[in-house]
Formats: C-alpha cells, structure tokens, sequence
C-alpha cells in the first residue's frame, strides 16, 4: 500500500512517514503545492494525507483537481485550521476523513487504515465480522440473524470500530469521528463512555462473538471474543 503524505512542518511530515513505514506502508511526501501536485497527477496512492495551509498553494485546490479524476476519496484532510468551513468544503470536495491537529500517531494509522478498509470493500454496503453483518446503507446490525437496534450513535461507533478491528482507537479520535465538532466542546469524554457502554450491553445481550475492549487512559480496542 502506497501512501502520500503532504505536509510542509518537517518534524510532523518525518513522524507520520517513520510511524506509517513501521506498519509496512510505502510512505511518499511533499512539502509544498507544486511538489504535490506533481506527484499526485504522476502516482497512483492508496490513501493521501493532505495538509490545507501549503507553501505556494491550498490544499484544498488540490482536493478539487483531484476531485475531478475522481481520486478525492481516499484523502484524509490533517491541519491545524479546525473550522467548520474547511471540514465541510474538504468532505464536499470528496475528502475521506479530516484529522484536526495536534492527533496522536496512532489514531492517525487507525484513519488511514479504515480509509483502506473502506477501499477494500469496493463499494459494498456490508461489513462482516465473526457473527456481525453491519448494514451500512440501510443501517441495520444483524447477530446471530437477529436485528439488533442501535442508536444512530451507536452504529456510527460500532461502524467505526468494524473497520479498525484489532487496532487502537482513542477516545479523543472516536469522539471527532461521531460527533464532529460538537466533541470540541466538551472537557472530557464521558459522552463517549456512556454510548460505548449502551453498546456493549447490546452485544453482550445479543451474543455478539467480539467485545470492546478499553486500553487504560487511551481508547479502546475491537477483538475477538
């Protein structure tokens, strides 16, 4: 899997290439807008990281032109500029995700790995996982047969969870994920505990054969039972 990372502050564009090449990915950067724009019009990548603010350019020029070959939706959006504008003008140019700066490394890998899930999927509406068949367009959680009802909340946790089975996800990242900007606004995460904790009771209750697990003062994990 081949991965471009476009940044221009040095130090944060070496620590997302060192910790994305530990997990076996090919790691391409630039660091300013024309650089970028060559290597994004020359390569073919399975996921781009794309900073807005760029020295000679806008990021988010280059999320249009890519928009227009149809290759915008495998970007996920990292920058300091946490404003709702630029969120909402990167998803509607056809951005995947977008990170707000600083983020923990490991919640970046969690982002880009369900960006390549996602990928893998090809289009396809359904997510399996030992007796789980999750419903993306209809929104629906199968166990065992049996419709589980979820909150909207719910679902979009469990939905994000499926797609980083076995790997870290921190609070703070699974609380921008759902809930957006909203998630700003809060001094901590208890919002989180408590629909995770709705939705575990549901698993357990329906004989879900995966659990959530908490990993100490960081986030959680989706396992096997």
């Amino acid at each position: 899997m081949k991965i471009l990372v476009i940044e221009d502050e040095l130090q944060l564009l070496n620590n997302i290439k060192v910790s994305l090449e530990k997990e076996k990915f090919l790691v391409e950067t630039a660091t300013d807008y024309n650089a970028a724009i060559d290597k994004v019009f020359i390569y073919d990548y399975d996921c781009i990281l794309l900073d807005i603010m760029l020295p000679n350019g806008n990021g988010l020029n280059i999320l249009a032109e890519l928009k227009k070959t149809k290759k915008s939706d495998n970007v996920i959006i990292i920058s300091a500029k946490n404003s709702l504008d630029d969120k909402l003008k990167g998803l509607e140019l056809g951005a995947d995700d977008y990170l707000t700066k600083p983020f923990h490394l490991a919640e970046l890998n969690a982002r880009v790995k369900a960006v390549l899930r996602r990928k893998e999927l090809n289009g396809k509406d359904i997510i399996e996982i030992s007796n789980l068949r999750l419903d993306l367009k209809e929104r629906i959680l199968m166990i065992e047969n049996r419709k589980v009802t979820l909150n909207r909340k719910e679902f979009d946790i469990l939905n994000y969870f499926m797609l980083n089975k076995n790997r870290l996800v921190t609070k703070s990242g699974l609380a921008e994920h759902v809930w957006g900007d909203n998630s700003d606004n809060s001094d901590n995460f208890d919002f989180v505990y408590y629909q995770i904790k709705n939705l575990r009771k549901k698993l357990v209750t329906a004989d879900a054969e995966i659990e959530i697990e908490s990993i100490y003062g960081i986030g959680y994990k989706l396992v096997d039972l």
